[in-house]
């Protein structure tokens, strides 16, 4: 793969990043690796909107399956991305970042709404903007909704840090021996099986619009820094590349 450079990246965090060792909830630890690795990259002079999960705290679909209407589990999910987005906003100030947190939900006690314009001007200005509730509506994987948000944002690739580093053929935490792809092509991405880190809607929205996207692991060393500036990390999924599997 060719060394990118990208001026204005969009991260997906999952929720679960912010579980450091607990099984439940924030470990204000962990919520400060994940900001840590947002520093580094901020100094970088790249600019940086973030889309964070709920995962660790409640996810939709998750409580629909326990009886909840799935409209009602989707919102509960979204105030759960709001609570995380919150945590990390406080982490990335500590460390000297300034941020914004923005909503799709109107909550103006605690962030600004949701404002394409305004968040754009935000990571001009050298803000980190911090993007939670999904897109506002039920039924829309946070996945779907920093697609979504990536295009709305003009950035230069989508970027989903995960808990292995990139797309396998197989299972990595069953299977040592899975390979991992270098790079694949979006119509590989969306119809192979193997593929389950991200939900389809969100591959084929951002293949219909050419946005790139990079997988890799968050907690490796310098991973995010790496994939900011281009490197060889992870999978990168693109319309114009084919799918390869790495030499190692």
């Amino acid at each position: 793969m060719t060394k990118r450079s990208f001026k204005r990246i969009m991260l997906k965090v999952g929720g679960e990043s912010m579980l450091g060792k607990r099984q439940f909830g924030i470990d204000p630890q962990a919520a400060q690796n994940v900001a840590k690795n947002i520093k580094a990259v901020y100094a970088k002079n790249i600019q940086v909107a973030i889309v964070i999960g709920g995962g660790n705290i409640f996810r939709g679909i998750a409580g629909e399956k326990a009886g909840i209407d799935r409209a009602t589990a989707d919102y509960m999910g979204m105030l759960a991305t709001v609570m995380n987005g919150l945590a990390l906003q406080d982490a990335i100030e500590k460390m000297g970042v300034p941020t914004r947190l923005q909503s799709a939900l109107d909550m103006p006690a605690v962030a600004e709404s949701f404002i394409r314009r305004k968040s754009i001007r935000h990571m001009e200005k050298g803000r980190v903007v911090i993007l939670t509730a999904g897109t506002g509506v039920p039924y829309v994987t946070t996945d779907t909704g920093a697609s979504l948000h990536a295009l709305e944002l003009g950035c230069d690739v989508l970027m989903k840090a995960t808990k292995v580093n990139g797309i396998f053929d197989k299972d990595p935490i069953i299977y040592p021996n899975a390979k991992r792809y270098k790079t694949m092509n979006f119509k590989d991405a969306i119809m192979l099986d193997e593929v389950q880190v991200m939900d389809t809607t969100a591959l084929a929205m951002s293949s219909e619009n050419d946005m790139p996207i990079m997988i890799f692991k968050l907690f490796e060393k310098d991973n995010l820094q790496k994939a900011a500036m281009g490197e060889d990390i992870g999978t990168y999924v693109s319309n114009d590349v084919k799918t390869v599997l790495a030499d190692k």
